[in-house]
């Protein structure tokens, strides 16, 4: 299945593999992208977060990373069908051996829609494809937040979308490799309702200091879509 995403940027998909959701789409708004950024994309999936990024900035160079085969051949297909062989390149290959597929300390921004659930936890059923996009079957937060800090240069951005419950784990794995948390945002689908996601951004080196940014608010009271929310959505 394919869709139009914004900027003339098309995404195909696959029915039986994680989809595109609000999570990637925010966190590609989210992320601080410099003019020229070379950014790595954690667990690339079909590679939408790396299209966005591409039609966000037509300077900004991605490398994505994706275990899955089938998801690797979509993530191709992706970047043959939107001409992006020059700016968007793929691993196809395991996070836990980064050093093995990336040299340190050449990019200036990872991002990462990691799994949400630690194995035994969240949804069981599904494609196998589902379960490594929801679980921690093949990498754990700390994987990923050891994969940043590998491939990031001093100073660079790491920026993740997590479920509310992780900050803390979130917290402790960026600082236990050397990645400090600098802006955190909360996500709620209506002003009344719980944080539902949360985005947070670290710096790689940097000195403490984390700043709040104003929640993001999805929909108003009347279920109509906020400005900013339809802004993100490029809608």
């Amino acid at each position: 299945m394919e869709e139009t995403l914004w900027n003339g940027i098309h995404l195909v998909q696959s029915d039986d593999a994680f989809r595109l959701g609000t999570d990637a789409i925010l966190a590609a708004d989210f992320l601080t992208l410099p003019h020229g950024a070379r950014v790595a994309d954690l667990g690339t999936g079909s590679g939408a977060i790396g299209l966005l990024l591409c039609g966000r900035d037509e300077s900004c160079r991605v490398t994505g990373v994706e275990i899955q085969a089938d998801a690797c051949a979509l993530a191709r297909q992706n970047i043959a069908r939107n001409q992006l062989h020059d700016r968007f390149s793929l691993v196809c290959g395991d996070l836990r051996q980064i050093q093995n597929h990336l040299p340190a300390n050449r990019f200036d921004c990872v991002i990462a829609n990691p799994p949400y659930f630690p194995v035994g936890s969240g949804k069981t059923s599904g494609t196998e494809a589902l379960m490594i996009a929801r679980t921690e079957i093949c990498c754990t937060l700390a994987d990923v937040c050891r994969a940043a800090a590998w491939l990031l240069r001093y100073g660079g951005y790491f920026t993740l979308v997590h479920r509310p419950e992780r900050l803390c784990d979130i917290i402790c794995q960026m600082r236990a490799n050397q990645i400090e948390p600098k802006r955190i945002r909360f996500v709620r689908h209506n002003a009344q309702a719980a944080v539902c996601l949360v985005l947070l951004e670290g710096r790689s080196g940097a000195k403490p200091g984390l700043s709040y940014l104003p929640d993001l608010i999805e929909f108003e009271a009347d279920g109509t879509e906020t400005d900013e929310y339809r802004m993100i959505y490029h809608r």
